[in-house]
């Protein structure tokens, strides 16, 4: 590779402006072990679980002992080349009937065997060998998968100050790394200098903590000379630090350079999988590689999962089995005893020639080993087609999954990929459902869609839960199902809602600006001079431009503006306050440039805000605060953040709009909005060089009260605040979001969302996507900040998270109101001791008895043990919805991934009736031939009718069968509680299906025995071949028809009976649209729509409930002459 660019973007200097986030101190010398920040873990370095070495630009001392590192390749399939064959075949005989099967297919190389060796060893082969190549081909797939990241390629030094493109898969320890803006980390690097002159860079980690704010990390000082190239030609650095291990937000080392040691931070450390952003590259040498590195600590190992209709299956066939040995013995007694005394007798079968099998002297040993041939006699009764005709099922239907257009992304061009079969019909049985929420809820973009300015709110678009409350007011049905995508196909202008109150409904309107829904004329174009309080709308306006991190870049083919911020809140207010003429444009060390189109008479100028200072947010804040000096010599304070931390902070002729203020985002939090409040304070420069005085004082401080003393500093000058309005944007969810939790919701199912975010962040998306509504009551779990020592402070943590979980289920417990609804909220830290063995089943408790439950904060080990907990503690199904690397954990934890419902229990009760069925009629002949082990069937005949004749159908049905469409399925969600209420695969089914096939057994031999007793004989003595023989008869035909009617007759009475007298929900359905109910009778279409809406308080729907009651309190209190304009 060429030589460096060396720095751009006029030499920013960062830490110069961050306050929080990129402290360094002064001196190179207090970054040393013993006063830099990482200090406290200095002493550790060298002991127990910190003995790592790492020879910086000299990877090649760790590919050798005593170090012997492992390489950076990496593997999530299940098996390889060595452990594919003995791992497979032992999933394989974990099913009992293989397990019996494989018995049955040896002891038919014995002479005790009824059938030839071929035909009970061939079909087990197939069986196996089927189920074999799927699980192979499944983990193929996985294999090219890992194949795709391991040759993803980086530049590596390769020495003499050059570097060269390896594959990740060829990084070790210890090499020098540059990676460039927008690539993935290879493996968890030490930051050594970036493009920036001090060093700082941005990084997003979503893949690992669902964060989407970008996180600044900063390198040391004494590496910021190795900004180029060349500069590694003769870079050696030694670094001991922590061993591997899963904790992404904590590392402990040492960096031995140029005869100095200096302390290695989080904030010095890129991990894998995590993104450059912002940033136009960075070096960085490597110090842990493939499994070592933390994201892989925190996976884990792809764990063999069996559904649970699959381990019911194998209780099943314990009791078949029973059934199979209790005959075996009867059989075996009844030949033993015919052997005794009547084998004597047969003179015709030459007793005195007889061998060990049927020796009248030695009964029973001929009994004994004529139990080994029954068993494989009425092995007929084990469904051996059972497994192999599940799994083509299950991969015909992961097939229809890839194929399904409606799961197909127009934007990227991707399918659904299932990657797995074989827990298919589990997705009909979810209890809970577990989802990450960035990536998964949210597509991480914001949309600036009103506010609220000098006590006007501003912005006439509606939200969808406005929108669907209005029309179902005004269909005068409140009780009845709304459609959500009906919401937005409105045709009509206005929608009335009670006699004199309308609701307008402007067309819908897609914005053409990415991150600006906003309209409203009152305030585009220039027109918001014309408003009463424009002062106030330009100082709204310019700290939406100035109030910020962001950079802009030019885009080189276009020539427009983008930002780079470090969140989506940002880019959107950038992107708004551009759209309303105050395009901020250039950014240098010092100052920020806007250009303002319409604050000046004369036209469009360039303004130059100089940067004094920055108090960047953090979620401890809750804030963010530039203080700045214009062109005018002003020195002003903006600040915008959480409007409770704002309005603390007012002073009290800056509360002249508070009241309105709060009103607006009150009416934004309902309509599923995030809020923030602006406000400002102009500043006496001798007040600000006072404070400023003793900022930097605080600042340069050195000492664990570092973070307090700057908190009190900034208190200090973050008050006596001018409200100026608020802010309200859409997190702009997935497609299709709030409809889907809608209907989960209303199918029955609880959702639980596991994010790294912080908390205010998921709390805000909760609203977004209707998990969290205004009224409900939210039940906050989180341990309080101090500065006890370590094992005190443990104890008080636990203490207070104990009685907070107390007083949270008291609380559930006391609630007398029906509707109330309560939503459980809980940060990492807390989690980590709620998960603990004595606290973990009240914490479980409590959660089940809310209605929505959001962990935040979370680690991907802690997303994997909540879902644990909560599929051991609560036993039903769970299913976990990830995204990112971050989710592996919890998805391998989960019973499932993602998929559809399926109705395999029917198809499996047929197996079981089928084969009780066949097998019995054997069991009938035997007493009818003197328990001789002679089989009425042909061996090949019994194979056949086994493994195809009698799979076919039901693989067809398992793979095309439909109750109901699609359509109608999401129509009425309540059908869904079929499968977590196991209405097809319960032990009453179960038990019916296997007494239809006794029955049916003794129908079939009994009735053709009758029929056939005087049958014809041929000239040898051996009976006729009835194909042969009875083929033309009609009596063969009759026969047939009266024996296969008199099968199928319980059946046909059941169902009928049920149909008639006790229908299921599907039943009903279907004989509405066979009648065509739907479309003739519209009122009982919707009755039954409305009766298959399970009560909910989450989703949409309970959103849209909560919003009808208020509409309505507030109609009786207004006079009826209201009119609500919108326009989207």
């Amino acid at each position: 590779m060429g030589r460096s660019g060396g720095r751009r973007r006029d030499r920013l200097r960062w830490s110069k402006l961050y306050t929080f986030a990129c402290f360094r101190s002064s001196h190179s010398n207090n970054e040393a072990v013993g006063g830099g920040p990482a200090a406290a873990g200095g002493s550790a370095v060298g002991g127990p679980g910190f003995t790592r070495v790492v020879h910086c630009n000299n990877s090649a001392v760790h590919r050798r002992k005593p170090l012997k590192y492992p390489t950076n390749y990496i593997s999530t399939t299940k098996y390889n080349i060595l452990t594919f064959l003995p791992k497979a075949i032992f999933e394989q005989f974990r099913r009992v009937a293989n397990l019996y099967f494989l018995l049955t297919a040896i002891l038919s190389l014995t002479p005790v065997c009824p059938f030839s060796a071929v035909s009970m060893i061939a079909p087990l082969a197939f069986v196996v060998g089927l189920s074999m190549i799927k699980e192979g081909v499944e983990d193929w797939r996985r294999f090219m998968q890992d194949m795709k990241v391991n040759n993803r390629k980086v530049a590596v030094h390769k020495g003499v100050g050059e570097f060269e493109y390896r594959h990740w898969e060829d990084l070790a320890v210890g090499d020098v790394v540059k990676v460039e803006k927008d690539q993935f980390f290879p493996a968890d690097l030490l930051l050594l200098s970036s493009s920036y002159e001090d060093g700082i860079c941005y990084v997003e980690t979503m893949n690992l903590d669902g964060e989407t704010n970008l996180k600044v990390k900063r390198s040391l000082e004494v590496t910021l000379p190795l900004e180029e190239d060349e500069s590694f030609k003769d870079f050696q650095g030694l670094i001991r630090c922590e061993d591997p291990n899963p904790s992404l937000y904590t590392f402990i080392g040492n960096l031995e350079y140029e005869r100095q040691i200096y302390a290695i931070d989080p904030f010095q450390i890129l991990l894998r999988d995590s993104k450059l952003r912002n940033t136009s590259f960075i070096y960085g040498v490597v110090i842990f590689t493939g499994h070592d590195s933390k994201v892989m600590q925190n996976s884990t190992e792809s764990p063999s999962k069996r559904s649970t209709i699959e381990k019911k299956m194998d209780l099943i066939i314990y009791i078949l089995f029973t059934v199979l040995v209790l005959i075996s013995l009867i059989s075996s007694i009844g030949f033993a005893v015919r052997i005794k005394y009547d084998l004597p007798n047969w003179w015709y079968l030459q007793p005195e020639k007889s061998n060990k099998l049927d020796d009248p002297t030695r009964p029973a040993l001929s009994g004994i080993f004529h139990l080994i041939t029954a068993l494989i006699l009425y092995g007929y009764l084990i469904p051996i087609s059972l497994y192999v005709s599940i799994e083509l099922v299950k991969v015909l239907q992961a097939h229809f999954i890839n194929q399904d257009l409606h799961m197909f992304d127009e934007d990227t061009g991707n399918t659904a990929q299932a990657r797995t079969s074989n827990l298919n019909e589990e997705l009909g049985q979810v209890h809970t459902i577990l989802s990450d929420k960035t990536g998964t809820l949210t597509c991480n973009q914001m949309d600036f869609l009103k506010c609220s300015i000098a006590g006007v709110s501003y912005g006439v678009g509606s939200s969808e839960v406005e929108l669907a409350a209005a029309k179902q007011m005004a269909s005068g049905d409140d009780g009845q199902d709304i459609h959500v995508q009906d919401v937005w196909e409105n045709n009509e202008d206005e929608i009335q809602l009670v006699e004199g109150v309308t609701f307008s409904v402007g067309r819908t309107r897609k914005s053409s600006i990415k991150g600006f829904s906003f309209e409203d004329d009152r305030l585009m174009q220039g027109n918001w001079t014309k408003e009463p309080n424009s002062s106030t709308i330009l100082m709204f306006f310019r700290i939406l431009a100035v109030c910020h991190t962001a950079i802009p870049e030019v885009n080189e083919a276009t020539g427009a503006l983008t930002y780079e911020a470090e969140s989506p809140d940002e880019g959107a207010f950038l992107v708004a306050a551009r759209e309303f003429g105050f395009e901020f444009f250039k950014r240098t060390q010092s100052s920020v440039f806007v250009r303002e189109k319409f604050s000046s008479s004369n036209g469009p100028v360039e303004r130059e805000f100089k940067i004094l200072n920055l108090l960047e947010f953090n979620s401890k804040r809750k804030r963010m605060s530039v203080i700045l000096k214009d062109e005018d010599g002003q020195i002003l304070l903006f600040c915008k953040g959480a409007d409770s931390i704002i309005f603390d902070r007012l002073a009290k002729n800056g509360r002249m709009i508070e009241a309105d203020t709060s009103k607006h985002l009150n009416d934004y939090g309902e309509a599923g909005l995030r809020t923030l409040a602006l406000s400002y304070r102009v500043l006496d420069e001798s007040e600000y060089s006072s404070w400023n005085a003793e900022f930097l004082k605080a600042k340069t401080s050195i000492g664990p009260d570092r973070e307090l003393q700057l908190e009190r500093v900034s208190e200090l000058i973050e008050r006596d605040l001018i409200l100026v309005g608020a802010t309200a944007v859409e997190d702009k969810l997935q497609s299709g979001v709030p409809q889907c939790i809608d209907r989960l919701a209303q199918a029955g199912l609880k959702i639980w969302v596991l994010t790294g975010d912080k908390m205010e962040t998921a709390i805000n998306i909760g609203y977004a996507c209707s998990l969290l509504r205004q009224g409900m009551r939210r039940i906050c779990l989180s341990i309080p900040t101090d500065d006890q020592v370590a094992q005190d402070a443990n104890k008080a943590a636990k203490e207070s998270l104990m009685s907070q979980i107390a007083n949270g289920s008291q609380m559930v417990k006391l609630e007398k109101d029906p509707d109330a609804a309560f939503a459980l909220v809980i940060d990492g830290k807390a989690l980590t001791f709620a998960l603990e063995d004595d606290m973990k089943h009240m914490f479980l408790n409590l959660a089940i008895e809310c209605a929505s439950v959001i962990c935040c904060r979370v680690s991907p080990k802690q997303k994997a043990l909540v879902t644990r907990l909560v599929k051991e503690g609560i036993g039903k199904t769970t299913l976990a919805i990830g995204d990112g690397a971050n989710d592996v954990g919890m998805i391998q934890e989960a019973d499932i991934g993602v998929g559809i419902s399926g109705v395999e229990g029917m198809q499996i009760c047929y197996f079981f009736y089928k084969n009780i069925a066949f097998g019995l009629t054997i069991f009938y002949f035997e007493a009818f031939a003197g328990f001789s082990g002679q089989s009425v069937y042909d061996d090949w005949f019994m194979l056949l009718f086994n493994v195809v004749l009698t799979s076919l159908p039901v693989i067809s049905l398992g793979v095309f069968e439909q109750d109901v469409s699609s359509e109608i399925c999401l129509q009425f969600p309540a059908l869904y509680q079929q499968g977590p209420r196991n209405l097809f695969f319960d032990w009453y089914r179960i038990l019916g299906w296997m007494a239809n096939g006794l029955y049916s057994s003794l129908a079939i031999f009994f009735l053709n025995i009758c029929i056939f007793y005087d049958q014809a004989i041929r000239s040898g003595g051996q009976t006729a071949d009835m194909a042969a023989v009875l083929g033309p008869a009609p009596l063969y035909w009759a026969a047939t028809l009266l024996v296969t009617a008199a099968c199928n007759m319980p059946y046909l009475i059941h169902i009928s009976y049920q149909r008639l007298c006790n229908p299921l929900d599907h039943h009903v359905i279907q004989e509405i649209k066979y009648l065509k109910k739907d479309v003739e009778d519209q009122t009982m279409w919707k009755r039954e729509r409305s009766k298959a809406r399970q009560r909910t308080k989450i989703g949409f729907t309970a959103r849209v409930d909560a919003k009808i009651k208020q509409i309505r309190g507030k109609l009786h209190k207004k006079a009826p002459s209201l009119t609500i304009h919108t326009v989207s």
